[in-house]
């Protein structure tokens, strides 16, 4: 199974009695957790480095990164940067949150995790999972990450956690010069040779500061490019931790307008309005994130930046929403996440 069945009951129960019971219409249900922006790799699609130094030198205090998460009160959160094996106080960040019930997901490179591990205290969890970053396989990975022998330490990185215990998944973006045999290979790579417990994929956003702006993909792009890979049965082989509707998206078999305020981006700028891929100003609270921003502005057709953004950040938060109003998407998504 994609995502375990106490999580997934945990994040449906959330989810029923935030829009049923409480009738609240914008809640989170993942908060993307950064604490820091530094990293040890320039990727060639992120423009998180491009911070002034003064800001790539801060590291958010485990005390502000929990009164956040707690404020904001989603199940799930996703620390991510920078690189978060860069921060001091990763460990402890972490089992606060466990400590809390919190399910946690943390995303990394990986070249770090060998080198760094003994630093920290971290032991298996329920409430723990690592994402690893797989971009493709050796040279499609290194060429993304601009550093050769990223690809091979990351793949060690994932034996040496799962011989640990942990469970481990995997993140992958795409770009225009990605191919849907490329999918193919590194999720059949992942999936068959790997066993990673789960894989998460997405189109690649144009952050406005990445070095290279020539192959973010397009709407009409992406829907072609996922079609096909996802043809025959690898959308049934695969255990991808993603909900059937969402992936129905990719492929151009449903749309949908993006619910931004479902997986708000939390760092050490406060806030980021309207979401994690965009930053028009920062605000001190998830409340007021939620009551000043004027979603109306944003989306396909409403924001030109928004026009080709079919990112997971965005829309697997309307997929889910979708999927708890509908009893037969939701029998759908208990049937083939199962």
């Amino acid at each position: 199974m994609a995502v375990p069945i106490r999580q997934a009951a945990r994040i449906g129960w959330y989810a029923f009695s935030q829009r049923y019971i409480k009738r609240r219409d914008k809640f989170p249900l993942v908060v993307e957790l950064e604490p820091l922006f530094a990293c040890n790799l320039a990727c060639a699609g992120c423009g998180k480095i491009q911070h002034p130094h003064e800001i790539l030198r801060q590291r958010m205090p485990v005390e502000q990164a929990i009164a956040a998460v707690e404020e904001a009160g989603a199940p799930v959160v996703s620390i991510a940067g920078g690189e978060p094996f860069m921060h001091p106080q990763i460990d402890v960040m972490i089992n606060e949150l466990i400590k809390r019930k919190i399910y946690v997901v943390l995303c990394t490179n990986a070249e770090l995790i060998r080198k760094r591990f003994d630093r920290f205290d971290l032991k298996p969890s329920q409430f723990l999972s690592f994402a690893i970053h797989i971009d493709g396989l050796r040279e499609r990975h290194d060429e993304s990450v601009s550093k050769e022998g990223v690809f091979d330490e990351a793949i060690e990185a994932i034996k040496f956690l799962k011989a640990k215990g942990f469970r481990v998944t995997t993140n992958s973006t795409f770009f225009s010069n990605d191919t849907p045999q490329n999918i193919i290979d590194v999720l059949n790579f992942l999936n068959d040779d790997i066993k990673v417990d789960s894989m998460m994929l997405s189109p690649a956003y144009a952050y406005e500061k990445a070095p290279d702006q020539d192959h973010f993909l397009g709407v009409t792009e992406t829907r072609e490019l996922f079609k096909k890979a996802f043809a025959g049965d690898n959308r049934k082989r695969w255990r991808l931790n993603h909900s059937p509707l969402f992936l129905d998206f990719l492929e151009g078999k449903v749309d949908y307008q993006c619910t931004a305020w479902g997986i708000p981006s939390y760092s050490l700028l406060g806030w980021q309005r309207p979401c994690y891929l965009m930053a028009d100003g920062y605000v001190k609270t998830y409340k007021e994130l939620v009551e000043t921003t004027d979603w109306s502005k944003y989306g396909r057709g409403r924001d030109e930046r928004c026009n080709n953004c079919m990112a997971h950040c965005g829309y697997e938060p309307t997929a889910v929403l979708a999927t708890m109003g509908s009893l037969k998407e939701g029998l759908r998504a208990m049937r083939e996440q199962g």
